[in-house]
């Protein structure tokens, strides 16, 4: 298997060669950012958060809003757009986002120019030196989408707000450096919390979240698929624990024969903090 961190020995002062740095500023239903930079480009997934708590954010990895140079989106739902529009309006921003997704988010939006009002085709498109796929999730959206990214032969994939996984989803997935995965709630906990039941129902269906037992079941795929490290993400406040979905899935892993030392980097992202900056190279 790869070596995640592969270091360019050309380099006389020993840098390693890095082809994505990914950081989450955000992962939960209160809000979802993550920041994604090649050599050359600095790409926000989702502005969920008020404009300037995602500035904030930023600040914390040494990056200024200025130097982005495009949002993408997922899907419409606030958690998920909440910032982009002030962002784009601030920085001069280009979204992207596809046909069916601008019809529904335009107008929380608010006024974004001509220039900026991308169309995201669903057969890709290239942002300088990162090519970028998107494919379908099954959620309660309008058109939600996941991304791959891609730099130098390495790959970074993000995939939450999904309520069940595919065999089309998973090959989306495959051979990724870097997964962004669901682990959204533990199911007993969903069942006996306090959500009304229209809402548990929502939560537990197709078009709704990811589940950890779920999301276990799609590492140990991903690692047959060549997946180096997985970052669980979107986890619920009221129906999940960060503890609980990394040793939920951590068990089912090495149930499966997977060595998390040699394997797989399994981790966990915080709904409201920024996590570390994770490299791939």
């Amino acid at each position: 298997m790869r070596n995640l961190y592969r270091k360019l020995l050309s380099n006389r002062k020993g840098l390693v060669d890095i082809s994505l740095e990914v950081c989450s500023l955000a992962s939960g239903s209160s809000g979802n950012s993550i920041y994604i930079a090649s050599a050359k480009k600095k790409l926000l997934i989702d502005a969920g958060l008020s404009g300037k708590k995602i500035s904030n954010r930023l600040a914390q990895i040494n990056i200024e809003g200025s130097q982005l140079d495009a949002i993408l989106i997922t899907h419409e739902h606030q958690d998920h757009i909440k910032g982009a529009g002030v962002l784009s309006r601030r920085f001069d921003l280009p979204i992207y986002a596809t046909e069916k997704t601008w019809a529904v988010a335009e107008q929380k939006l608010g006024k974004i120019t001509a220039e900026n009002r991308c169309v995201m085709n669903k057969a890709g498109l290239e942002i300088g030196d990162i090519g970028i796929d998107c494919f379908s999730l099954p959620h309660d959206a309008e058109d939600p989408v996941g991304y791959a990214l891609h730099s130098q032969g390495r790959k970074v994939a993000i995939a939450t707000d999904i309520g069940c996984m595919t065999q089309e989803l998973l090959g989306n997935l495959a051979e990724a450096e870097l997964v962004i995965l669901e682990a959204n709630h533990d199911l007993e906990m969903l069942k006996t919390g306090p959500y009304p039941w229209s809402l548990k129902r929502r939560i537990m269906s197709e078009q709704g979240h990811l589940c950890n037992d779920e999301a276990g079941a799609t590492a140990v795929e991903l690692v047959k698929n060549s997946v180096q490290r997985i970052l669980l993400a979107h986890l619920s406040k009221d129906n999940n624990v960060p503890e609980l979905a990394y040793l939920t899935i951590k068990n089912m892993l090495v149930d499966a024969g997977i060595d998390l030392d040699v394997d797989l980097k399994l981790d966990f992202i915080y709904r409201n903090q920024v996590s570390e900056l994770f490299q791939v190279v």
